[in-house]
This record gives structure tokens, C-alpha cells and sequence, in this order.
């Protein structure tokens, strides 16, 4: 893997889940929904590091302004069944790298840490979502070999709308 020569690529451990989860709200920031994060210290280390973890983290840690090591960004991940291939994948829910240090390698050197991860245990892709309006990212991606699923639109059930349904379903089962 190539990773750029000063920081620090690593698996997160529970120290890290402070800083991950600061990065969390910047990404939301940047996602123009600030006040979206409902996540807390203790509800993502259990996630992370609990008895049966379903969630990934690896992170980027490199000097901080004061010459200390401080997590400059991070890949949030799970694995994902493709029926078709009959293997695993990686979706990756978030990739961030703070702003002072973008341009470094650091996002290139988290998706090829998934990417050897990937092909290592013999999973069929890497996949992840990307907002429209993001060119930035998206040119990124594309630079890397990544390829937009254009017949694809992503659905989701949420808030009020899933506890109807899942309230219904309840019901009919009961």
C-alpha cells in the first residue's frame, strides 16, 4: 500500500472514537446538514468495538498544528452480500480527511487500505455513495477508477415513514 510518508494509517481503536466522531459533524457540515448528527461517544465505540461489531474504522493520524498526532481523517465501512457474486463487499459510509489536510494522499491512502482489504478476502467491490452536487469528490472517485451506477437511485425508509411501516408490519405479525 502506498501511504503517505509522515502519518499513520491504522485500524481505529477506542482512544480514536472522540476524534472520528468530530469528524463526523465536520462531514455533516460539509454535507450542508449540520444538525443531522445524533451519534454520541458511547453509542459508537459500542458499535466499533463492542462484542459483535458490524461497523469498521480505520483512520489517518498525522501531526496536528501543535506537533502532536491528531486523526486528520477516517473510513467509516461495513461489509455487504452481493447476491450475484456470491461474496462479500465493502460499502463504505463515510471517507473524510479535514480541509488543512486534503491534497496529501490521505483519502487515496484510505480507499486503498479498503481496496486491499477488498481483494485480500476475495470480495467483489468497493462501493459507496456519493452526493450530486459533490464534483469535487466525484472527479476524485472517477480518478481512481470508480464508476458512477447510473440506473441505480438509492432508496431509503426513515424517521416517520418507517415507523409506520414497521408499526404495520408489527401489527400483522402479532
Amino acid at each position: 500500500m502506498s501511504s503517505p510518508s509522515v502519518a499513520t494509517l491504522r485500524h481505529a481503536d477506542p482512544s480514536d472514537v472522540p476524534a472520528i466522531l468530530e469528524l463526523i459533524h465536520e462531514l455533516a457540515a460539509y454535507e450542508r446538514e449540520p444538525d443531522a448528527v445524533k451519534n454520541t461517544v458511547e453509542s459508537l465505540t459500542g458499535q466499533l468495538f463492542g462484542d459483535h461489531p458490524a461497523i469498521f474504522a480505520h483512520v489517518l493520524e498525522d501531526a496536528g498544528s501543535d506537533g502532536s498526532p491528531r486523526v486528520m481523517g477516517f473510513a467509516l465501512w461495513f461489509l455487504n452480500y452481493s447476491t450475484w457474486e456470491g461474496t462479500h463487499g465493502i460499502y463504505l459510509e463515510d471517507l473524510y480527511v479535514r480541509p488543512e489536510a486534503r491534497g496529501r494522499g490521505y483519502g487515496k491512502a484510505l480507499l486503498e487500505e479498503l481496496a486491499r482489504i477488498a481483494v485480500e478476502r476475495g470480495y467483489a467491490r468497493v462501493e459507496w455513495a456519493v452526493l450530486k452536487w459533490n464534483e469535487p469528490s466525484i472527479g476524485f472517485y472517477r480518478s481512481l477508477g470508480a464508476v458512477p451506477l447510473e440506473e441505480w437511485d438509492t432508496f431509503r425508509l426513515t424517521g416517520d415513514a418507517l415507523a409506520r411501516f414497521g408499526a404495520a408490519a408489527l401489527g400483522e405479525a402479532g
